[in-house]
């Protein structure tokens, strides 16, 4: 019984432990230098190509869905005629 007790407090402090596994790099320094560098770019588009994906699909998904939402408004003003 104490034995359990024991191995199950080994478990649950490893698995809370603080300590990192492995060490993962800063990459915030670079990224501070290229979100600030001045050329012309808007910030929003900066990150590269899968920020201009992303930028393209919002807009995108923006663009349909407010005409979707126009012609929903449209059909419910003009109602079809029996």
């Amino acid at each position: 019984m104490v034995c359990s007790f024991q191995a199950l407090r080994q478990i649950s402090l490893r698995t809370l432990s603080s300590t990192a596994r492995r060490q993962v790099q800063n990459k915030v320094p670079e990224k501070q230098k290229m979100f600030q560098e001045d050329n012309g770019i808007p910030v929003h588009l900066k990150g590269g190509v899968s920020d201009a994906l992303l930028y393209r699909f919002t807009m995108a998904l923006t663009v349909l869905g407010t005409g979707y939402v126009v012609y929903e408004l449209v059909s419910a003003a003009l109602p079809k005629k029996k």
